[in-house]
């Protein structure tokens, strides 16, 4: 943000990099060190000291910088090749060097960069002042406070970041995802091999990850009774079931204009559920096949029956026999099978015997009761 604030155009490497998340962040996605460094006026290293990443800043790679450049590492010792640095410094083509990490710690007397003219050095462990610990302490103290009270997640070490702009963009669609897996885990067959989540329309653009482990919490608490089930646990969870998690995403959605589409997959046999946002307004629009339009939380009922008249009614009757109030319902038929799904919000729960009352009503073919 600092760079960006001057004009400067910043450019990012990084494997695990996706392009969606380079995008939300305004930077240049670079395919490899090279592409990031070719042309570079500035360049900082964030990343851990590895034989792969052991001078990485290397002599070819220092060349490729403009002339006058600067390297800034505050990473790890042992990913600038300190003797290259020096020769390049010396022929007057890197501009300057700042350090606080070396490959040798303390450097020795003749540390080749000790003479350069235009390099700066600082203490590797100032972190371990009484003050800079002090400090931490209270930053980590504002970081769980924030995550507690906003929901918002910084520097976790096991989740993807969720920084108040992420949150303000991904956050009407987490309570949306947790409906869709929730809904999916009682419409859907028991035991599924995969779970595919399809984002079609500008939700496609969001960085995703965290909606689809929302959709995951919310089956895996449902379908499997992990009461334990969190966005940090989820995919492993998920694995250890056996499900296979995939996501698609589609710049253009039909009939709405962006639709999130949960899949549960079990063989040749798919079950889908589906909700989008009209205006700020979340609604379920597919169920199994099935186009409704209904609100994704409450008390719901679930009823399949044969496309004949007459049954709507029945239904009717037979919950205001029991002073069940209908809140909302919606239909939807299928006209090539003559079978029809109505979807109902009701007020208050329906005891089981109303449940196997309705069940054993002619026409009807299944009946199933959840609250999202």
């Amino acid at each position: 943000k600092r760079a960006q604030a001057f004009g400067m155009t910043v450019v990012a490497y990084d494997p695990f990099l996706t392009a969606a998340r380079a995008q939300s962040l305004k930077v240049e996605h670079a395919e490899s060190p090279e592409a990031a460094l070719t042309g570079a006026d500035v360049v900082t290293l964030h990343i851990p000291m590895t034989p792969d990443t052991k001078h990485i800043m290397n002599a070819q790679r220092i060349a490729l910088m403009n002339p006058g450049a600067l390297i800034i590492n505050c990473a790890r010792g042992g990913l600038v090749d300190e003797a290259a640095a020096k020769e390049s410094m010396d022929a007057g083509h890197l501009g300057g060097i700042a350090l606080d990490v070396y490959e040798v710690e303390p450097p020795p007397a003749d540390f080749p960069l000790f003479s350069a003219k235009k390099a700066v050095f600082t203490p590797h462990l100032g972190a371990s002042t009484a003050e800079a610990q002090e400090n931490v302490g209270i930053e980590v103290a504002h970081q769980v406070k924030n995550f507690l009270t906003t929901g918002e997640i910084v520097n976790a070490v096991n989740m993807p970041n969720l920084d108040s702009r992420t949150l303000e963009s991904v956050g009407p669609y987490l309570s949306l995802a947790d409906s869709l897996g929730k809904l999916l885990s009682k419409i859907a067959p028991s035991q599924c091999d995969g779970i595919r989540v399809s984002y079609l329309g500008p939700v496609s653009e969001l960085d995703t990850e965290l909606i689809t482990r929302k959709v995951l919490t919310g089956y895996l608490s449902a379908a499997h009774n992990e009461a334990q089930v969190n966005l940090i646990n989820a995919p492993a969870i998920a694995k250890a079931h056996g499900i296979r998690v995939t996501e698609s995403t589609a710049a253009l959605a039909t009939n709405c204009t962006e639709l999130i589409e949960v899949s549960a997959i079990k063989g040749d046999e798919v079950c889908t559920v589906a909700g989008t946002f009209f205006g700020t307004s979340a609604r379920i629009v597919h169920i199994a096949g099935h186009y409704v339009e209904t609100n994704p939380t409450g008390k719901f009922l679930f009823v399949e029956n044969d496309d004949r008249p007459g049954i709507v009614g029945t239904i009717g009757t037979t919950l205001g026999s029991a002073s069940i109030n209908i809140a909302n319902m919606a239909l939807s038929r299928d006209l090539a099978n003559k079978t029809a799904v109505t979807v109902i919000e009701v007020d208050t729960e329906p005891p089981a015997e109303l449940l196997e009352k309705l069940r054993s009503t002619a026409g009807i073919i299944r009946v199933l009761s959840f609250e999202l």
